[in-house]
């Protein structure tokens, strides 16, 4: 016979589960700042001064008193719509003697159509204005519709920029074609020029780094090794945690651990194929990968040298540990706190993370040691 008491004490631990989670994540997080509007990036000056991105348009600093700043004057318009709008930023990588910053951004083109494009500018000293304004990369094709446009930026050692973009949801044609910007990685100069060492394809543009995804919104530079890695959305699984290579086809979508939505599997349904370069680690089902980066500070020394990615359908901060270029340990972190849209590390080597909440919820938020 089945002991009523259990099952209810079971059911009871069950639906408390998501609430222990919730304190014991408030216990160990410290917000920084909240009152943020669906922000999706965010960036440390030398200083310690962050720069926060919100979807809507705004850019907005928050200094040592923990206070939001108005928005910063001179930012471009943005397409708003879907999963566009205000995205990535990255500072130069001598932002201390130019103060650029580089921002990707839904751009509205002509037709009611839009795309991914990257800006650079240059903040005020009193971080009220950006100036010198200039658009240094567009997407092409544009599109009508508001669904992936990828948008990470990340400096590598030799100053080139990486761009990830992403198939626009409804162009997944386009992903293997090496004459379009759709689902590619994206290698240029902080003009926007063509860097000398970049793969040179026959048939491909010389901006293309990388072809074969599907929506890549996580990309960062590993500080020991100086390579590229990057995480980007799969459909029903199928999301990838790769350190794309020069020249090299990543599948999308041809090979894919994914299915569609419906459930039904995409193309051939096959996971490996020749010349296709398959993922570090794949996650079936889904967590909705977002920013991501190495831990490098002694805060937490337990974690020196693994891999942090935000989760957002999943909701946690996954972290990843290394042998070599196999992952070997994953563990969820602040399981059930919010939608986690970046990490970052800041200068004072703690961990700080962005959540994907509209006004007044969205925040940054900092990992106590």
């Amino acid at each position: 016979m089945i002991d009523r008491r259990f099952v209810l004490a079971s059911l009871l631990a069950v639906s408390l589960a998501p609430l222990r989670a919730h304190a014991e994540s408030t216990e160990v997080l410290d917000t920084v700042v909240d009152g943020l509007d669906r922000p999706w990036s965010f960036a440390f000056l030398p200083d310690g001064t962050i720069l926060v991105t919100e979807k809507a348009g705004a850019l907005r600093s928050i200094g040592a008193d923990r206070k939001l700043s108005e928005p910063i004057a001179g930012l471009p318009e943005v397409a708003a719509v879907g999963q566009g709008g205000l995205l990535d930023i990255a500072l130069h990588p001598n932002f201390e003697q130019t103060r650029l910053v580089f921002l990707s951004f839904a751009e509205p083109r002509e037709d009611g159509k839009n795309a991914t494009s990257v800006m650079r500018g240059r903040l005020s000293e009193d971080f009220r204005s950006l100036t010198d304004v200039k658009v240094i990369f567009r997407q092409q094709p544009a599109y009508d519709g508001g669904g992936h446009f990828g948008s990470r930026l990340a400096f590598d050692r030799t100053g080139a920029l990486f761009v990830t973009t992403g198939d626009r949801q409804n162009l997944r044609a386009l992903v293997q074609q090496t004459d379009n910007h759709i689902g590619k990685i994206i290698r240029i100069t902080e003009d926007g020029g063509i860097p000398p060492d970049n793969p040179k394809v026959e048939g491909w543009l010389p901006e293309i780094w990388s072809i074969g995804h599907r929506n890549l919104q996580g990309a960062t530079i590993d500080p020991l090794t100086g390579r590229l890695w990057t995480v980007e959305h799969g459909t029903k699984g199928g999301d990838e945690l790769n350190h794309p290579e020069a020249g090299k086809n990543y599948g999308w979508p041809d090979v894919t651990y994914g299915r569609e939505y419906s459930g039904e599997k995409i193309g051939a349904g096959v996971t490996e194929k020749e010349g296709i370069e398959p993922p570090v680690h794949y996650w079936d089902p889904s967590i909705a990968p977002s920013g991501m980066v190495f831990y490098t500070g002694d805060r937490y020394p337990q974690w020196k040298g693994n891999l942090f990615v935000g989760a957002l359908v999943q909701k946690h901060l996954a972290r990843l540990v290394f042998d070599g270029d196999k992952v070997v340990e994953e563990e969820k972190l602040f399981e059930g706190y919010a939608r986690i849209r970046d990490v970052r590390q800041g200068p004072d080597g703690y961990l700080y993370i962005l959540t994907d909440e509209g006004a007044p919820n969205g925040r940054v938020v900092r990992v106590k040691a």
